[in-house]
């Protein structure tokens, strides 16, 4: 379970966040590109955008339920 303490400094306020637990899968990417994105030297994911629509809430909360190391935090769940 991520943990919002924990967080990575490059994430934009708001709901979705990734914490340190991140391993750099891709995973999120994957499933929401609008939304993540790679840190180019750290080795991790972090959130640039919060979800703007309907369907990026979606991929963003697919993304959280299918981080293999549930490093992808949500303040609302």
């Amino acid at each position: 379970m991520a943990n919002k303490d924990d967080k990575v400094t490059e994430n934009i306020s708001g709901k979705f966040y990734v914490d340190h637990q991140c391993i750099d899968c891709n995973l999120c990417r994957d499933t929401a590109p609008s939304n993540f994105k790679q840190h180019p030297d750290g080795g991790y994911s972090f959130v640039y955008k919060q979800p703007e629509t309907p369907e990026e809430e979606a991929q963003c909360k697919e993304a959280k339920e299918s981080c293999p190391v549930e490093a992808i935090g949500d303040d609302n769940s």
